[in-house]
């Protein structure tokens, strides 16, 4: 499998600083940058840094790693990654999500009550549909396009991937997903989901290719900081050390298990707000000798 690993922007990367990073990571010659979606926070929009990042330079490959869709109307979604992948193509790489990490953010993605997941679903397959087909006929729960086309597709194959752990998210992955981003699992867990993401595209008679499963891995250089234990501590009953690499060391264990459990995509993220030129310094000695 191709093992390839990419960089998630932190929280202590300013708007006046996103540039020069982004800069940074092209010539550092680094595979990908991932922007995570926080609107109640100081992080760039997941489509416009992916937009002013892919304008910037020229082999970086840019994915939102998650970004919300049910609450969007895939319509628009689908001509933002139509667009995109015209003006930069082979280096977008859209991965969506049920919800918003922070309850806060819920309401801005407002969905009817109680039918997220339908929504989803039903959004996956329209912006899939706009992406593949010059005109489309489309009558759904929540949706309709008649004869509508989006006056553009993407000349390679766009790829959508999806988030998530829970038994729902897993089957929608093997049921219209391309590809699996997870956080916040241990390598026995990850296991278990991509072997559960590949029975579920078997009964619905497609299949998710073997390297297209990864997961966002937060690498903590002194050690796991007792606040972010806590906040792990909270979303599971493992011990941290399983979920957060304590070091650049733990990074690379953790990384080989995930690879012995069947994934090959990484994203790396810093736990706290150090300068983007030493985690990428780190980065190049430590994680992109794992890439084969």
């Amino acid at each position: 499998m191709k093992i390839r690993l990419g960089v998630g922007l932190g929280s202590g990367t300013p708007a006046e600083e996103f540039g020069a990073a982004v800069d940074l990571l092209e010539r550092a010659g680094i595979d990908s940058l991932w922007l995570p979606e926080a609107v109640y926070s100081a992080r760039i929009d997941p489509v416009v840094g992916l937009t002013h990042a892919l304008a910037r330079t020229s082999k970086l490959k840019v994915g939102t790693g998650v970004m919300v869709l049910p609450g969007r109307d895939p319509v628009l979604v689908a001509k933002q990654l139509a667009s995109l992948a015209a003006l930069a193509p082979k280096r977008v790489l859209p991965v969506f999500g049920l919800k918003p990490a922070r309850d806060a953010e819920l309401s801005l993605f407002p969905v009817p009550q109680g039918r997220r997941a339908a929504v989803f679903d039903e959004s996956l397959r329209l912006i899939r549909a706009l992406l593949e087909q010059e005109e489309v006929t489309f009558e759904g729960e929540f949706f309709r396009v008649e004869g509508a086309g989006l006056g553009m597709r993407p000349v390679k194959r766009l790829d959508l991937w999806l988030g998530g752990k829970a038994p729902g998210a897993l089957r929608r992955v093997g049921r219209l997903a391309d590809g699996w981003l997870a956080s916040f699992l241990t390598p026995e867990e990850a296991r278990a989901g991509r072997e559960a993401i590949q029975k579920a595209a078997a009964e619905a008679e497609r299949e998710v290719e073997a390297d297209h499963f990864g997961i966002s891995l937060i690498v903590a250089e002194d050690g796991i900081p007792d606040a972010l234990a806590a906040s792990v501590a909270a979303r599971s009953d493992a011990d941290p050390s399983r979920l957060i690499a304590g070091s650049w060391s733990a990074a690379r264990d953790l990384v080989a298990e995930y690879i012995d459990a069947g994934l090959s995509k990484f994203v790396l993220y810093p736990a706290g707000p150090e300068p983007i030129e030493r985690f990428v310094e780190n980065f190049a000695e430590h994680a992109v000798p794992l890439q084969n």
